[in-house]
């Protein structure tokens, strides 16, 4: 791993940013915490391409997450179930016969829950 992306995973001692997975030296992102965008290949928000504002994430969150900010991110992940419950036959039938215990818990990202604290221990 080269010096740039070792900093980068650094920061959560290879843990994912947002959901906390382990991740392996290879085959994670590197994300933008507050969003950049591209517009016909142009970067919008330039000032937040920079190795600060670079976060360790495994792919399925990076992916998911895209340009958002963390409050759309986190939005969109609290929405899941109900898009399920709305969306997904199996889902509704799995959950009718006790499968699946919904918790209406509220998304706290693994970087909000004291985790990089306890990492740094």
């Amino acid at each position: 791993m080269n010096l740039k992306r070792k900093a980068i995973w650094d920061k959560s001692n290879g843990h994912c940013w947002y959901c906390g997975e382990e991740l392996s030296e290879r085959g994670w992102h590197a994300d933008h915490f507050l969003p950049v965008d591209r517009i016909d290949g142009k970067m919008t928000l330039p000032e937040n391409d920079n190795p600060d504002n670079l976060v360790p994430a495994c792919a399925s969150c990076n992916i998911i997450k895209s340009n958002m900010d963390i409050e759309t991110f986190r939005w969109l992940i609290s929405n899941f179930v109900k898009r399920l419950n709305r969306d997904i036959t199996v889902y509704r039938h799995a959950k009718r016969y006790g499968l699946i215990k919904e918790t209406g818990k509220e998304v706290k990202f693994w970087f909000e829950e004291g985790a990089l604290d306890a990492e740094k221990k």
